[in-house]
């Protein structure tokens, strides 16, 4: 359920040793900063998440106070997403992210302008200690999140530190949108923009930096961090107007890491500031929310920074009319065991106020209501005769059934949970009824709120579609039964047997904390193994029925972590590195005893060959290993391999003594390696400048051998990569629009259907990819026009991905029906209703007005026969957005997909 600090190798592998500055994706940022390509060709890919629904903290839920259904999340470690109000799913922002900006998929902060509701702000960055290489950067976009332009900052920021649910730090002026301000951790105060968040300067009459910090004594500067300013809001009735002839917003309310000094006011437009007078001393002010119109400042307070722990709170009201403060407190101070965060007004009815006991983990959250301005408060359940509970609400988890982890515990707990670390608490501006809050695993919400009124229950459910947040440590695609079984942090795994439908239940029995590793026995794959952690164990499982259910095994003393497992080829033989003394140990059966592992160190990452039972491998420190005894007896093979950094490696099916071995370090050995010998020799491929994970897939048609899929860097280029040829050539299937952040966990194909592949995520879920190849081939080419194609040589499908008003963002995808493949295309179409294109990614715009071509990028002009390439764009509509009734490419007509 919590949100795991460092995920394994992300720290430890220094990526690249510091971010690029200013760089960001084509189509995703200013056109001068797109990195350039050396692909010559790439497959025609389409990309989905495989279906969890949530699975991680969200922290923070922002909606805009002028335009209707305008929602914003943000998560820890997973980036952006934007509330689909015709698909009641959730839209993600930041896939354009690359490897070496890996740091700015953690979201401290999102602002919605208010005056302008096109234009969006979020403040990135993961880590403020040098677990995160580089700096924190202000993103902006005028186009709802479709594309961004990014403004560094000289310092860090911390979306996956402590105090991540305080805020939000990040606002813009109501009145005078060119203004905004920003609240810095790690004593950097309080920054402020004038030009729409393009250049950003520190207050420098703001001179509190808000010095708490969790814990002082924390070396590695994680808990020890000065948690700094922690949320930002403007009183929008001291402001003039909007637009060209706005005055800003006088009076504005800061909250300062400082449990003496928690709340700051300027009435000039943030000239000077002063610590407002008479207010309570002792707690952190989590969150500060204005009630304008009724002059109540509302604020939350904690004795600690969060997300976790808390032990005590308070609630105030602040009259900002008569500087008169008010204890509004829900519970009497002897009753608190918890802090206070989430806090909400709602704008419909500004007496109605409800707050979170964010910290109440046992037995349960806890929700706050009151209508008249915290005189009086309800809450969403209370003991009726104790342990016995009564709640205002129903919980329907039907859509993500997971949620109740498999769970039956003993009242007064429940299964599903209200909650916990519930820190975002938002009500809808514009609708009393409908409410969402954030929880360490999804976002629940309501459209009956305003039952509670009425003692009438209300229904709560998971409001978390298209919020994909889970980190994958591990997966694994069998050659029968499910298609992908998962490892991930803090919610185990899943057995997907559809990869577009949410799993009934993870793992249980055992639930894993987070699921280290995961294996399958090649030959007989209904045989599986999983390792992973567990406050005092068991630690590692078996399954018999392809991952449908689980059981326990032993474990050999020492053991503290889940480590690495291993299935035999045949099933009837396992090994395991857990973490901790305990060392590599085998066993023979499902884990009833094991014994130690001679000859390979502690610690190692093991394997198995997929078709020798009795030979599986190891890895450690730079050296190779293998045993021949079923895991008994390891001898060390290769040396020279790379000593520094993460190192993957997996043995090819089918294939005895096949190996590829990827990882390093980038100021020490880095690459990819590939042995024939069981791992007593192996040759580096060249070509291949970095690689982090290497996996295998179904061979393309008229090829013997396995596709392999690899995140890499090859020619200077970060992505996923795909060889059909045994590694001899290579072919970048993303693109610059999905990059996902850092992908080098795990990767693999998929042995039954040809092109797929799984790629894990560091918070934003499993991707896959399928690719619109019928022949199996990469195309080649040089980028040149094909000329005229034969009429019906091509099919177009153009589709609306999102829309808003004035607005819209459009894929399109042209498929060769032609039996000869193009070296190059170019697509044209006329708008019917005076639309226009904005920004285009993958393709490159010509025409005016409403006449539109696309011409081929570089890397993707070649289609063969029956391939498709595609691209997208943003678009402007007045009145109407009708779809184009023709498309042409080169002098010819194209069918409609």
């Amino acid at each position: 359920m919590r949100r795991p600090r460092l995920l394994a190798g992300l720290a430890g592998l220094a990526l690249t040793g510091g971010l690029l500055a200013g760089a960001l994706p084509a189509g995703a940022a200013e056109p001068d900063a797109a990195p350039a390509r050396t692909q010559a060709a790439a497959a025609s890919y389409t990309w989905k998440n495989v279906r969890v629904d949530g699975g991680g903290f969200v922290p923070g839920l922002v909606f805009n106070r002028t335009e209707k259904n305008l929602l914003y999340a943000r998560t820890d470690i997973g980036g952006a997403y934007r509330w689909d109000q015709a698909g009641s799913a959730w839209v993600p922002l930041l896939d354009h992210i690359g490897w070496d900006d890996w740091g700015h998929t953690g979201v401290v902060s999102l602002a919605s302008d208010t005056a302008d509701p096109d234009r969006v702000y979020a403040a990135v960055g993961t880590y403020t200690n040098d677990w995160d290489p580089g700096t924190g950067a202000v993103l902006r976009s005028a186009d709802r999140g479709a594309t961004w332009q990014r403004a560094d900052l000289p310092f860090k920021l911390g979306g996956n530190m402590p105090g991540r649910g305080m805020g939000e730090r990040l606002a813009v002026d109501p009145h005078d949108n060119r203004i905004l301000y920003l609240g810095a951790p790690s004593g950097n105060g309080l920054w402020r923009s004038t030009d729409s968040g393009a250049t950003w300067a520190k207050v420098t009459s703001f001179t509190n930096p808000g010095g708490y910090q969790q814990d002082p004594t924390d070396t590695s500067g994680y808990n020890s961090d000065e948690q700094g300013i922690v949320w930002v809001t403007f009183d929008e009735s001291t402001g003039g107007g909007t637009g060209a002839g706005a005055t800003a917003t006088k009076t504005i309310y800061v909250g300062v890491g400082d449990k003496e000094n928690a709340v700051y006011r300027s009435t000039d437009a943030g000239a000077t500031w002063t610590r407002l007078a008479g207010q309570p001393t002792g707690h952190l002010a989590h969150k500060g929310v204005l009630d304008a119109g009724n002059g109540y400042l509302y604020l939350a307070y904690s004795d600690t920074a969060g997300p976790y722990d808390g032990g005590k709170g308070k609630v105030y009201r602040y009259a900002t009319a008569t500087g008169e403060w008010k204890d509004i407190t829900p519970v009497a101070e002897a009753d608190t065991y918890h802090g206070f965060s989430g806090l909400t007004v709602d704008r419909q009815h500004p007496g109605t106020v409800m707050v979170s006991a964010y910290s109440s983990w046992w037995p349960d959250t806890q929700l706050f209501r009151t209508t008249d301005s915290g005189t009086t408060w309800t809450r969403a359940w209370d003991y009726s005769a104790y342990p016995t509970r009564s709640n205002r609400y129903t919980m329907d988890v039907s859509s993500v059934p997971w949620l109740t982890w498999g769970g039956d515990p003993a009242p007064p707990e429940q299964a599903p949970k209200l909650g916990w670390m519930t820190e975002a608490l938002e009500i809808d501006p514009f609708d009393s009824d409908r409410m969402l809050y954030g929880t360490g695993a999804t976002v629940y919400g309501t459209t009956e709120l305003t039952r509670w009124d009425t003692n009438t229950n209300f229904t709560i459910r998971p409001m978390v579609k298209g919020l994909e947040e889970t980190a994958v440590l591990d997966l694994v695609s069998p050659p029968s039964g499910a298609p992908l079984i998962s490892a991930l942090g803090d919610v185990g795994g899943f057995r997907h047997t559809d990869l577009g439908a949410v799993p009934p239940m993870m793992f249980t029995a055992p639930n894993f904390t987070s699921t280290t590793s995961l294996d399958y026995a090649e030959t007989k794959p209904d045989v599986l193994v999983r390792s992973g952690h567990l406050d005092g164990g068991p630690r590692v499982a078996f399954s018999t029925d392809n991952g449908a259910h689980w059981f326990a095994g032993q474990e050999p003393a020492g053991v503290t972590g889940g480590g690495t497992v291993a299935a035999a080829a045949d099933g009837g033989r396992f090994v395991w590195s857990p973490e901790g003394t305990a060392g590599v140990h085998a066993a023979t059966g499902y884990g009833t005893s094991w014994t130690p592992s001679a000859g390979i160190p502690a610690g190692a990452t093991v394997e198995s060959d997929r078709v020798d039972p009795k030979t599986f491998y190891g890895f450690h420190g730079g050296t190779f290993y293998a045993s021949a005894d079923g895991g008994l007896t390891f001898t060390a093979k290769a040396t020279g391999l790379p000593a520094k950094g993460n190192v993957r490696f997996k043995a090819v099916p089918g294939r005895k003594g096949d190996i590829w071995l990827a990882g390093g370090a980038p100021d020490a050995a880095y690459g990819l390696w590939h042995s024939t010998d069981g791992g007593a020799t192996f040759t580096k491929v060249s070509g291949v400048d970095q690689a982090d994970a290497v996996g295998f897939g179904k061979a393309a048609p008229n090829a013997s051998y396995p596709a392999l899929y690899s995140s890499a860097k090859i020619g200077g280029v970060r992505g996923i990569f795909r060889s059909t040829d045994a590694g001899a050539t290579w072919v970048r299937v993303n693109d610059d629009a999905h990059q996902w952040g850092w992908t080098g966990a795990t990767i693999t194909g998929d042995p039954r259907v040809y092109g797929r592949v799984y790629v894990a995520t560091n918070g934003r879920g499993i991707i896959y990819g399928d690719t619109s190849e019928t022949g199996g081939g990469d195309g080649g080419g040089d980028g040149t026009d094909p000329g005229t194609p034969p009429a019906g040589a091509c099919k177009v499908a153009y589709r609306i991905t999102n829309q808003w008003q004035g607005g819209f963002q459009a894929d399109v995808t042209v498929t060769n029906t032609s039996a000869t493949a193009w070296t190059g295309w170019t697509l044209g179409w006329t708008f019917p209703a005076g639309q226009t294109v904005g920004q285009m990614w993958n393709a490159t715009p010509a025409g005016t007005g409403s006449a539109v071509t696309a011409k081929n990028a570089g890397w993707n002009g070649a289609v063969a026969a029956g391939g498709s390439a595609s691209f997208g764009f943003t678009g402007s509509w007045t009145g109407s957005n009708p779809v184009p009734a023709v498309f042409t490419l080169g002098g010819a007509t194209c069918s409609a997909a």
